[in-house]
């Protein structure tokens, strides 16, 4: 039986094939990240995304970020929406993404599931996709949001 927290993420994704109806767009992209989780530095690491859509896409994002002082480690784990400013099947250009999901935090040691510290976070971006021979491309982005206070990265990838 589905929690009566995630009855509202259940039904979100339940509609998001109608959105999509028009779209054939699948892209992955792995990339590097940089994010203020501390007021003392930040942490740095990689990712990997995947997602679907043209105009507007949805996806996945995980990121594993490791802060120096403090040996702490980040494991990001996000549910992206993506909006393209150039039209409805654009798949290239500027863009604005919306993210969230669970961050797992641990101390020293990897990172295990389940956590003892963890957090739900949430945030947006504005990033530009440079398309290099229709299925190639590069993103840089710059998000912000909660627990992180800054985050930037880029990425490169496909589309099929």
């Amino acid at each position: 039986m589905v929690s009566k927290k995630l009855l509202p993420v259940a039904l979100i994704l339940l509609c998001v094939p109608s959105v999509f109806s028009q779209s054939e767009d699948f892209w992955i992209s792995p990339g590097a990240e940089f994010a203020f989780y501390s007021p003392n530095g930040g942490a740095y690491g990689g990712g990997f995304a995947l997602g679907y859509g043209s105009g507007t896409s949805i996806g996945l994002k995980a990121v594993y970020l490791m802060e120096g002082e403090y040996k702490i480690k980040t494991l990001e784990l996000n549910i992206l929406l993506r909006f393209y400013f150039q039209g409805r099947y654009s798949y290239s250009g500027p863009f604005m993404q919306i993210l969230g999901g669970p961050v797992i935090f641990a101390r020293d040691a990897g990172i295990n599931i389940p956590s003892r510290y963890g957090i739900f976070s949430a945030g947006a971006g504005f990033g530009w996709r440079f398309l290099f021979n229709e299925r190639w491309f590069a993103e840089p982005q710059l998000r912000a949001g909660y627990p992180y206070a800054v985050g930037l990265g880029v990425s490169g990838g496909v589309r099929f």
